[in-house]
């Protein structure tokens, strides 16, 4: 039998795909490990295990539970069992990233993750979420049930090298559609004059991108419309527009990575696009030791029977369980980054339909003065989101700081919208260990603050040439100064289960 045509092979993008794909798998799971507990744990902001509680209460039992919101944790939860599975995921990840990969392995990571995200209420509900996990269950199909090896010789199956495409167009058109359906900014060209300023977390090069003059700015949106709506529909065109279209997706989700701190949604994104990029061009782009690797698997067997079944299967599956997400696409009420299914399958995604114009951020400070009113105040400072108009931007994707996403947008509403930020003052009134691990450092070592205080400001980005990297006005009081004896305080946190009540 003749070996297969190295332009419809894809040996190598399923090498590239799978170990990038296991980076994301061990960055999210390092996440858990470093912030699962502090946010999430049985003393964290949102317990997970008393929201387990009332999810099993309302729905009558652990699997009612179960099938509404699938996760292992409904049949038991405690702060170890959420670690170790935490755990098992970074080490099974950095096992793919090393190159060994099978069905097995993946499916563990998937459920694995899929348990975690589940009970991470708040902190766990973003669309990347969902992303990783429909993303991590094709990989499950993407490679033989068992192989010991590193880097499996037997070829890809052909039905998932589609279904990775048919993520990415997805993927790609629901953020195209979600912002021409949107703020109309994106029609006017003048979308990206604010984005950069008032993005979630800003990056050490995201002045650059800022300063650029307006003209850059309106070829920038016109270079997300072509992206974004017209390139998905050349994935599935003959090899040299296909691969044209995939190398557009990539260089536009660098251009993402470059400019701002999205955690892992770029690096997500851009991972199934290189199912676009079949062994023909890869190997002309890769080492000669690679080389021969792809010529050794193009002699090696082909998928076995058994794996080409249950790819048309899953093929299927996600052709039954895309029509919801495809008619949400047609939708003038289109819903981004939204599941049909409890599993998370097969999901509908979009991001920025909306820009702000503005950047508002939220300052917590503390005081041990005795008098509020006549008091001096020391700010807390977080590990990634401005706060010291003089401190330089950090460097966060594929890593995630959670709680800063999370400030951000409690900034955009007040306190009755994010009520968990009375639970982080009540920690901060505390010298919560666990919750001070999630910022930058602690203004009161020793003995917590009499008084918590949050402030609103606005934040401007400055060019390089300025001697601080931003200015900022107060716009007003967020919450007024709280303590560990305010008895609204203590009612307000006896309403939600995170105080215990008078005994």
């Amino acid at each position: 039998m003749s070996a297969p045509d190295p332009s419809n092979s894809y040996w190598l993008a399923r090498f590239w795909l799978l170990r990038l794909l296991g980076l994301v798998y061990l960055m999210a799971f390092g996440v858990f490990l470093f912030q699962g507990l502090p946010l999430v744990g049985h003393h964290g902001l949102m317990p997970a295990d008393d929201f387990v509680h009332r999810l099993t209460v309302q729905e009558g039992g652990a699997w009612n539970a179960f099938w509404a919101l699938p996760s292992a944790f409904m049949f038991g939860i405690s702060d170890g069992a959420m670690m170790a599975v935490a755990a098992a995921g970074a080490v099974i990840a950095l096992v793919a990233v090393l190159g060994f990969s099978n069905s097995l392995s993946w499916f563990v990571l998937w459920a694995l993750y899929l348990s975690l995200d589940h009970v991470g209420q708040t902190f766990w509900g973003f669309g990347w979420e969902n992303q990783l996990l429909e993303t991590g269950f094709l990989a499950v199909f993407f490679c033989p049930l068992l192989d010991p090896r590193p880097f499996p010789v037997r070829a890809p199956p052909l039905p998932v090298v589609w279904l990775f495409r048919w993520l990415t167009f997805r993927v790609m058109l629901g953020a195209g559609l979600i912002k021409l359906r949107g703020d109309p900014c994106w029609h006017e060209l003048t979308c990206l004059d604010f984005h950069f300023e008032t993005q979630p977390i800003p990056n050490p090069l995201t002045p650059l991108f800022h300063f650029l003059p307006h003209w850059a700015h309106a070829v920038g949106v016109g270079f997300n419309h072509v992206v974004e709506v017209g390139a998905p529909f050349l994935l599935f065109l003959p090899k040299y527009v296909r691969r044209t279209g995939g190398a557009l997706v990539i260089a536009f989700q660098l251009t993402l990575i470059a400019s701002g701190n999205l955690s892992f949604l770029n690096w997500l994104t851009l991972i199934p696009a290189i199912a676009c990029f079949d062994d023909e061009l890869l190997a002309k782009l890769s080492l000669p030791r690679m080389r021969l690797r792809v010529q050794k698997a193009l002699l090696e067997a082909e998928p076995s029977r058994g794996h080409l079944v249950s790819s048309w299967a899953l093929a299927a599956v996600v052709g039954v369980l895309s029509i919801q997400p495809v008619l949400n696409l047609l939708s003038p009420h289109q819903a981004m980054n939204t599941s049909f299914d409890p599993f998370e399958l097969v999901n509908t995604y979009g991001a920025f339909g909306s820009v702000g114009r503005v950047r508002n951020e939220l300052v917590f400070e503390g005081t041990r003065d005795e008098d509020a009113e006549h008091a001096t105040w020391a700010p807390y400072e977080f590990k990634c989101k401005p706060g010291d108009p003089a401190h330089r931007p950090c460097w966060m994707s594929p890593y995630h700081y959670r709680l800063d996403w999370q400030v951000w947008f409690a900034a955009m509403g007040s306190p009755d919208d994010e009520p968990w930020t009375l639970h982080l003052i009540w920690k901060l009134l505390h010298n919560d260990e666990g919750t001070l691990s999630l910022l930058a450092g602690n203004p009161f070592p020793g003995a917590p603050p009499r008084f918590i205080r949050v402030r609103l400001f606005r934040y401007h980005l400055q060019p390089y040439s300025a001697k601080t990297w931003w200015t900022r006005e107060e716009l007003g009081e967020w919450l007024p100064p709280l303590s560990a004896d305010d008895e609204r305080l203590k009612t307000l946190l006896e309403q939600f289960g995170w105080l215990p009540g008078p005994s």
